[in-house]
């Protein structure tokens, strides 16, 4: 497999390290919901309706950490489907590819384990899979997009040890969503259109905010037209302007594609609990019934009492659920009783901002013409006689940050302030550039001194020395944390505690991000 066995020794660490915080994850999620007691937390949690046996009580024992929060609903959904009106806030991809995984690979262990146990044991297989392959593509898109190997390596280093860690793990969309949003920028940046188109659709049935990464795909139409304006002359010029109508069809056919399965999954929802006989063949079990009547759950298609988002001139359930069930909204979060988990996302925040901030002030005239106009060469000064610089400040990171600064701004405004963390820890790599642009910049024990001073310039033309004495970064650092600088380890102090206090808190039905 070219992942693990390609020449390049640094993909290889990233996967093997990558293995090896899954395993740590998993073994320290046990560990914390053995000794740790369960919170109890007015959360999903509904009746288990097959029996359970001796696995099945290992199984639980051994990954039940993983099942908390919103890991339930999306358990549920693979068993049961969309029962319940609230349950439409999850989206379809991660929990039929639980059940298609349940039913087909762990077939086997039927004779062992319920349905219940392989959706769980599938979840927690599928996103190490996930997790693993995200850490390598984002690798791969590092080299492309920042030029510079080191900062790529670091960056996929540093997502292993994501503080959003714990729903990398557990059963949360988060690392499917992750490997197929990195996957489509990848396969965009080299020029793979409707394979990026495909991979990006399918992250639009994942979450919700896959939608967005449309703007990915009209930006690259925009900017290869731009290009080919500036550099075309006379008669050129005018077949440029001939192609403009096919372009615009196509990224029209693009976008359409990755708006596809959320309207699809809308039209799903409308049919199911607006429609009078929609469910009239299907049979709640009566757990499930009473479990509605308790808990005051909608069930459209059994009372025949049509929901009022029906109604709508665009009726979206997940517009509503948002609303009406967790009350998401422009400023409803800024309460003062919320001042906790503002300060969980507080350094998600100061990344971001910092990052917006840090490439603005480094690329004014690029970030001004949209990183659409070309770089002057009749001018002397050094702004412009210089080269494209490399890393996190260089030209092909503008749509990049114009992405996590919409979703940073959307986050801290319009939603749960603590999902900020896995929200953007899932959804852009900037998270994980901008701190490994940090660390190459500032950290003298990842300088190389003794390999001599021009190794320290980024180059993807050869294979470029691995830092001294260990070839992990992150492994080096942490061997060194006396030795290491305030802001390194306000870095990884950042990312391993939030991954600790992340297993102990989430896995027992503690409040997390």
């Amino acid at each position: 497999m070219q992942v693990v066995n390609g020449g390049d020794p640094h993909r290889r660490e990233v996967v093997h390290f990558a293995v090896l915080c899954r395993a740590v994850t998993l073994v320290l999620q046990a560990l914390f919901n053995l000794l740790i007691p369960d919170h109890p937390a007015d959360a999903f949690s509904p009746p288990r309706l097959s029996e359970s046996g001796l696995c099945d009580w290992f199984v639980e024992w051994l990954l039940g950490g993983l099942s908390r929060w919103d890991a339930e609903h999306f358990l549920f959904i693979a068993e049961h489907g969309y029962v319940y009106e609230h349950n439409c806030a999850f989206f379809p991809l991660f929990p039929l590819s639980l059940r298609a995984a349940a039913g087909t690979v762990l077939w086997p262990l039927q004779g062992f384990l319920c349905f219940r146990s392989r959706l769980l044991l599938s979840a927690v297989l599928l996103n190490t899979i996930f997790s693993v392959l995200a850490s390598w593509i984002l690798y791969e898109l590092g080299c492309v997009v920042l030029q510079c190997r080191r900062q790529a390596f670091l960056s996929a280093i540093l997502f292993c040890i994501t503080p959003a860690n714990v729903f990398m793990a557990a059963a949360y969309s988060e690392s499917m969503f992750a490997l197929l949003a990195f996957g489509a920028m990848w396969q965009l940046e080299k020029r793979r259109l409707w394979t990026s188109t495909l991979l990006f659709s399918l992250a639009s049935g994942v979450r919700s905010n896959g939608v967005i990464n449309a703007g990915f795909l009209i930006y690259a139409q925009t900017k290869h037209f731009a290009s080919q304006l500036q550099t075309g002359t006379g008669v050129a010029l005018l077949l440029i302007f001939g192609q403009l109508p096919t372009l615009a069809v196509s990224a029209a056919l693009m976008c359409a594609s990755i708006f596809l399965p959320f309207a699809l999954f809308q039209f799903y929802a409308y049919f199911w609990f607006c429609s009078g006989n929609a469910g009239s063949e299907y049979v709640v079990p009566r757990p499930l019934l009473q479990l509605a009547v308790d808990m005051r759950y909608h069930l459209a298609f059994l009372t025949g009492a049509k929901p009022s988002w029906c109604s709508w001139d665009y009726p979206m359930v997940y517009a509503y659920i948002q609303d009406a069930y967790w009350n998401v909204g422009f400023l409803r979060y800024y309460e003062a009783k919320q001042i906790p988990n503002f300060l969980l996302a507080a350094p998600t925040i100061m990344l971001g901002s910092w990052a917006a901030w840090c490439y603005v002030a480094s690329n004014p005239w690029h970030c001004l013409t949209l990183g659409l106009a070309r770089r002057e060469t009749g001018r002397a000064t050094a702004e412009f006689s210089a080269k494209p610089p490399l890393g996190f400040c260089s030209p092909g990171v503008f749509v990049y940050i114009v992405h996590s600064t919409a979703l940073l701004i959307f986050g801290t405004f319009c939603m749960h302030i603590q999902v900020l963390t896995r929200f953007l820890g899932s959804s852009s790599p900037v998270l994980y550039w901008f701190p490994a642009h940090l660390l190459h910049t500032h950290e003298p024990l990842l300088q190389n001194r003794d390999a001599g001073p021009h190794l320290d310039e980024p180059s993807l033309g050869k294979p470029f020395p691995a830092w001294n004495r260990n070839e992990n970064p992150v492994l080096r650092l942490l061997k060194n944390w006396r030795q290491s600088t305030v802001l390194t380890q306000w870095i990884l102090g950042y990312a391993l505690s939030y991954w600790l206090l992340g297993l102990a808190l989430h896995c027992n039905f503690f409040p997390w991000t």
